[in-house]
């Protein structure tokens, strides 16, 4: 399943011409003792608050690693206008490419511009950016948010269901309410009674959790479009949490995988962060080098249960 395609048509509005352009504008970058160029790349992570996020971060790391190029990494802080200002900070020290999982993709216009005026290939990881990149990696949310709602659907039976939703302005919260509704629009046993916002963060997950379950008292099921609200349902559940309310969750985090083997979670969609991390790199060096770019790629996601959690934990 494809994602939505307001962010497909910014991605593939890039054309091959526009990232040979980008390149051939670069910083030549400096030169080790045997003459052969050193590449640069600039890695801003919308939080490293997070698991999924640090994930993301190492895979990226080993990537550079492997390949040769320094790789620097700039915590957004879930804040994007420092974002905005970091990878403007990137841009004055003339990297030859600039990543970017973005706090919010609605204000990530900025970012794209400025890259754009330096000519510097720009990269999105995670969550799409508003404006011209040479590649988009992430995953393929709307299938995710599709697998779970086959996943709690298939745990809760018929009954009421809420959702906690991530920061509104990314694409990753957009799809996987696209997907979820898609896929609850096919199970009329099961109800969506209301959507709440937790900013994908577990302590806000577990203050709205909270509510809920005060507000809705037939409560039986939970999809929150992260671990980490999953998580904070959890704890605002506390004895009820797998037992009879059921909760889905989204990333595969070690956390969660942990709750899914005890049971308090009933699934979690699995992504693969490093994965999504080490692909960015190998774009960019790859734009940077005038070699053929992928401009979009989606890393398949997975569900974890109970009976598979042992698959998923290194």
């Amino acid at each position: 399943m494809k994602n939505s395609g307001r962010r497909r048509g910014a991605v593939t509005a890039v054309l091959a011409a526009t990232a040979l352009a980008l390149t051939t504008a670069c910083d030549p970058g400096t030169t080790g003792d045997s003459g052969a160029q050193t590449l640069s790349i600039a890695f801003s992570v919308s939080t490293l608050n997070n698991p999924f996020f640090v994930q993301l971060r190492d895979g990226a790391e080993k990537a550079a690693k492997e390949l040769g190029v320094k790789l620097v990494v700039q915590d957004a802080q879930n804040d994007a206008t420092k974002q905005i200002n970091d990878v403007q900070s990137f841009v004055t020290q003339k990297v030859h490419a600039i990543l970017v999982n973005a706090v919010e993709t609605d204000q990530s216009e900025p970012i794209a511009k400025a890259a754009a005026n330096a000519r510097i290939p720009l990269v999105a990881v995670d969550r799409s950016i508003d404006g011209t990149v040479v590649s988009e990696v992430t995953s393929d949310n709307v299938q995710g948010g599709q697998l779970a709602a086959e996943a709690l659907a298939k745990a809760v039976g018929p009954g009421d269901v809420v959702t906690l939703q991530g920061i509104s302005g990314t694409s990753a919260s957009r799809d996987r309410d696209e997907g979820f509704t898609q896929g609850m629009a096919l199970r009329s046993s099961v109800r969506v009674v209301s959507k709440k916002g937790a900013e994908f963060d577990r302590a806000k997950g577990m203050d709205v959790m909270s509510a809920l379950v005060q507000s809705q008292p037939k409560l039986k099921g939970v999809f929150a479009e992260n671990d980490e609200m999953a998580l904070g349902a959890v704890k605002a559940l506390g004895a009820r949490a797998g037992r009879d309310v059921m909760i889905v969750g989204f990333d595969g985090t070690p956390d969660a995988l942990v709750a899914v083997q005890n049971g308090t979670l009933a699934a979690t969609i699995a992504q693969q962060p490093r994965e999504l991390g080490r692909l960015a790199v190998e774009q960019a060096v790859k734009t940077i080098r005038k070699e053929k770019v992928r401009q979009l790629i989606e890393v398949p996601v997975k569900v974890v249960t109970k009976d598979n959690v042992a698959d998923f934990r290194n």
